[in-house]
């Protein structure tokens, strides 16, 4: 099978939204009039962001949703992607799972493939998303101000406890395994909390890198520091589920680095004026996501971690760094 073979079987569709998609030098997208274009990309490389056996269906989905998941975290709603694809071969079955896992969810969210590059050589996604948002009402990082309650959605730690447990560090039972599996290969982007969380939220921000690294990013660039209650967010991971069993008694600085710093999360940090807590319960189930409230922005800069009983909790939790 030829490139252009393999790109109109399992990359082609006709578009609905978009001026002029696959096929032509240059895709055409025409965001409704008073719409911002939010534009990311993200890659993900064999060995570095999966492992060579996972399941391509898996893998489709989550090339995807980490790109949707940027989006959530900027209140823009999907419109287009584009696709660069390395392929070390041609294996029908392989795109077959792989296209897929990427066309469900590109449909859940009506996001178009308009356009791409495929080439021969180690295995590598690269997207590129296209989503459009009100002038003026992108969520961004720098809107936190001294006094905002700090949110996050979801749950946090699971894919770190999967990786953890892939790589024989640890064993969890099957039913935890699995679940915290999901949390990794098939995260969900936010995007209908995103969505509800405009004029709402003050800034946001997905986590990816893991909650304390990305959160910082938020503080930088508003000028802001912040207090985070660990013992709030120690309950949001799988491992909870069998912790009370002497086989599920994980040190607490693991479950704190798993939460904290852990990474492949894909959830939204975001803050938002205590004044509007109602309005933030309201976009939670809106959207049908739960968020839990974890922290306050303070006006002196730094990051300070507490306990349940609001002790200092001393920490070195370094987030994931390509380059260290």
């Amino acid at each position: 099978m030829g490139e252009f073979d393999l790109i109109a079987r399992y990359f082609t569709r006709p578009v609905r939204q978009a001026a002029l998609g696959v096929g032509d030098d240059c895709a055409l997208l025409a965001p409704a009039p008073g719409m911002q274009l939010a534009v990311s990309s993200d890659m993900l490389v064999e060995g570095r962001h999966f492992f060579a056996d996972v399941d391509p269906d898996a893998l489709g989905h989550k090339a995807l949703a980490v790109n949707l998941s940027d989006l959530a975290a900027c209140g823009a709603k999907p419109l287009a992607f584009t696709l660069a694809l390395s392929l070390p071969r041609v294996q029908e079955a392989w795109l077959a799972g792989f296209s897929r896992g990427m066309w469900a969810l590109a449909d859940a969210h009506g996001c178009e493939l308009v356009g791409g590059d495929t080439t021969q050589g180690p295995l590598n996604l690269c997207i590129t998303v296209f989503g459009e948002v009100p002038t003026g009402q992108a969520l961004l990082r720098s809107g936190a101000r001294p006094g905002d309650d700090i949110y996050v959605s979801g749950t946090l730690g699971d894919a770190r406890l999967a990786l953890e447990a892939l790589l024989g560090h640890i064993t969890l039972p099957g039913e935890v395994l699995a679940r915290a599996r999901q949390r990794l290969e098939r995260p969900t982007p936010r995007v209908p909390l995103g969505l509800a969380l405009r004029g709402v939220a003050s800034s946001a921000m997905d986590v990816s890198d893991g909650l304390l690294g990305d959160l910082a990013h938020i503080l930088k660039a508003s000028g802001v520091g912040a207090i985070i209650d660990t013992h709030l967010t120690s309950n949001l991971i799988a491992v909870g589920a069998y912790s009370s069993s002497a086989e599920g008694q994980f040190d607490q600085n693991f479950v704190r680095q798993c939460t904290l710093a852990g990474g492949d999360d894909y959830e939204l940090a975001f803050t938002a004026p205590s004044a509007r807590r109602a309005a933030v319960a309201a976009a939670s189930q809106a959207s049908n996501t739960p968020v839990t409230r974890i922290g306050t922005v303070l006006a002196e800069p730094g990051l300070r971690l507490v306990d349940a009983q609001g002790q200092p909790v001393e920490h070195r939790y370094a987030s994931f760094d390509h380059f260290q």
